[in-house]
């Protein structure tokens, strides 16, 4: 079957696009110039008109206001989301493969009465038809599979695809007719955490801490280290099971899966299914006395060495270079 005409769903962020879903964007105008299709970009919920300026090289931008105005529930999200696919013609759906994403997509599947590629790392298409690669097995093989069946959803793993940048200005934006209330749930209240950091997912680096750093109080070498290249925090199961770091910072197949451009792994011996969350990153960097760790059997650079030694000095040699 062959595919033609692509949606995107695009979260935001305080009135701007994230990443990951312009990476989706930019997928989707990658797509579309092979197979001679068109791109339209669905947003959903208050302040989603806000987002159509930066959606370049869209068609055309569906937007429903009414959705979510309490708070975001997955079958409100889902319900506008599959009424775009079927109001565009689009024989393919594209979402960023995000908390939120990987619950829209299986909801919105069902609507459709289609399945999911989920966490894709590579998209082919070609006049025959498309075909995805997506990791399997914790990471350690890679399966590739043809869709058989349209419209098909697929969740891209963030920070492998470029973003959309340049071409066109974004087509019209029209709004989607409302929903209605379905929904079977509301929100009651929205917990904002006490320091709001960027999300895992989306950062360019990120120097995670496992039990090598003996206690939660340790973690403040992580924190400098992560500060000095300009990342952000994780961590491995065992730490947030402890209690030593929130769970929103977990890395890990049962925690966020990253692909970051700098992955740090301090103090980690390499579960398996820490791997599985981490392994897709671009540079991977391991700091552990053990040296028949596993997480030196995927790291690109290994340092062999007690972490309340490593760290320290290497914080200060980056520092000495500005």
């Amino acid at each position: 079957m062959e595919p033609k005409n692509i949606a995107v769903f695009v979260e935001g962020r305080e009135g701007k696009p994230k990443k990951p879903s312009l990476e989706a964007l930019g997928e989707a105008r990658r797509l579309a110039a092979v197979l001679g299709g068109e791109v339209t970009a669905v947003a959903v919920g208050p302040g989603a008109h806000s987002l159509a300026p930066f959606l370049a090289g869209a068609s055309r931008v569906l937007v429903a206001e009414d959705v979510c105005a309490s708070g975001f529930i997955v079958e409100e999200a889902a319900g506008a989301i599959s009424g775009a696919v079927r109001a565009s013609g689009a024989d393919l759906l594209l979402l960023a493969a995000t908390a939120i994403g990987r619950e829209v997509a299986g909801a919105v599947a069902a609507d459709l009465g289609t399945c999911v590629a989920a966490d894709v790392v590579e998209v082919e298409a070609a006049r025959g038809g498309l075909s995805v690669k997506r990791p399997v097995y914790a990471g350690k093989a890679i399966a590739a599979a043809r869709i058989l069946r349209l419209p098909a959803v697929i969740t891209l793993r963030p920070n492998l695809f470029s973003p959309a940048e340049g071409g066109s200005p974004p087509g019209a934006v029209e709004a989607l007719p409302p929903a209605g209330d379905a929904s079977r749930a509301r929100v009651v209240e929205t917990i904002e955490p006490e320091q709001a950091k960027q999300d895992l997912s989306e950062a360019d680096v990120i120097v995670s801490g496992g039990r090598g750093l003996k206690g939660p109080e340790n973690f403040k070498l992580v924190e400098e280290l992560a500060s000095v290249l300009g990342g952000v925090v994780g961590a491995s199961r065992a730490v947030c099971d402890a209690g030593w770091r929130p769970h929103s910072d977990q890395v890990g197949q049962t925690g966020k899966t990253v692909s970051p451009r700098l992955y740090v792994a301090c103090g980690i011996s390499g579960a398996i299914q820490h791997l599985a969350g981490m392994s897709s990153s671009k540079c991977i960097v391991a700091i552990n006395k053990d040296a028949n760790a596993p997480i030196f059997q995927v790291a690109d650079y290994g340092l062999v060495g007690d972490v309340f030694e490593v760290i320290p000095a290497l914080v200060a040699e980056l520092k000495k270079g500005g």
